[in-house]
């Protein structure tokens, strides 16, 4: 009877602590997301930052986004947000629309079980001019919104780094993708990127001004800034600073490395940046999820292929991300 008594404590308090686990997912904290002024609050009205990783593209690194890994990003370093970068051309989605939106929603659903957000990474490049694929990106949007519209964790990027077009072009193309998202899922948080590489504009000699005298005019938009710190010097980080007192801005991918996601680390100006975004509550997912050569890659060579995701197989920038999205928030 006592051993008995004893096991039935026991199970009741797995119960009560598998509970509590889930509990405190960031999703089951934090629920449906919205932007009110510059700020991304939660259900309750909060303003909260969100910290994650950016998978690298899905046509090359699939295969390191493992169960066991989604695992530890969520469990070890208490992540909150997975970026799911689906490349358009060099190799992606236009060479197989099925196949790529497929891969997209099963990484999409295996955040989604962990209590993760999930940002959906429309991830334009070259050519960088999103409007030349206005077509691609409402037949991946209408999918993918009619897939999740009911999901209170997922975000879409509907257009990674323009570049070599003016902000009127960005805002030409986000005027035809968000009616179609909007028109399927009433209310998820959209990013929207910026000229010059999601700088804000600073990559081609202009600025947040630009956005400012001439913003979108949905509800829940965001504006993407990207910066990799040993190229993104001063100048990028009071931009960000001023900038953010004025627009909502997501940092949706950033290195600590040179703008080619390579090259010496800067983690002084890094942990600056860092410390910005913590203050002012700007959420922030870093490249990149992957153990390809690159310093920008977090694991080292490797590591994907055997499947264990223990400490002693990151780089440099792993280190200092995973410091980072532990610390207090």
């Amino acid at each position: 009877m006592k051993n008995a008594f004893i096991s039935s404590l026991l199970l009741l308090f797995n119960l009560c602590m598998t509970g509590y686990s889930h509990a405190q997912t960031p999703v089951a904290t934090n629920g449906q997301l919205h932007v009110a002024g510059t700020k991304l609050c939660n259900q309750q009205g909060h303003p909260i930052q969100l910290r994650g990783m950016s998978t690298q593209g899905l046509q090359w690194y699939a295969g390191c986004i493992t169960d066991a890994a989604l695992d530890t990003l969520t469990r070890d370093w208490k992540a909150d947000i997975l970026r799911v970068s689906m490349y358009v051309q060099e190799g992606g989605y236009e060479t197989n629309p099925d196949k790529y939106t497929a891969l997209v929603k099963q990484f999409v659903d295996k955040a989604t079980a962990r209590g993760l957000y999930a940002l959906i990474d429309f991830h334009i490049l070259t050519p960088g001019d999103p409007n030349h694929n206005t077509g691609n990106a409402i037949r991946f949007f209408t999918d993918i919104a009619n897939t999740y519209k009911n999901n209170n964790n997922v975000l879409y990027e509907i257009c990674n780094e323009p570049n070599g077009v003016n902000w009127a072009s960005i805002k030409k193309y986000a005027e035809q993708v968000i009616p179609v998202i909007r028109a399927i899922d009433n209310d998820a948080v959209i990013c929207v990127g910026t000229r010059g590489w999601s700088s804000l504009g600073l990559s081609e000699k202009s600025g947040a001004q630009e956005i400012l005298d001439d913003t979108l005019s949905y509800p829940n938009i965001m504006y993407s800034f990207h910066f990799y710190a040993k190229t993104h010097q001063e100048a990028y980080l009071q931009h960000l600073d001023w900038a953010s007192d004025r627009l909502p801005v997501f940092v949706t991918e950033f290195g600590t490395q040179e703008a080619s996601g390579d090259g010496p680390n800067d983690l002084v100006l890094g942990q600056r940046y860092m410390d910005l975004m913590r203050k002012k509550k700007i959420s922030w997912t870093n490249w990149n999820f992957s153990d390809n050569k690159a310093s920008g890659a977090i694991w080292t060579s490797g590591t994907c292929a055997g499947n264990v995701w223990t400490t002693d197989r990151l780089k440099e920038a792993g280190l200092f991300i995973r410091k980072n999205m532990r610390s207090q928030r």
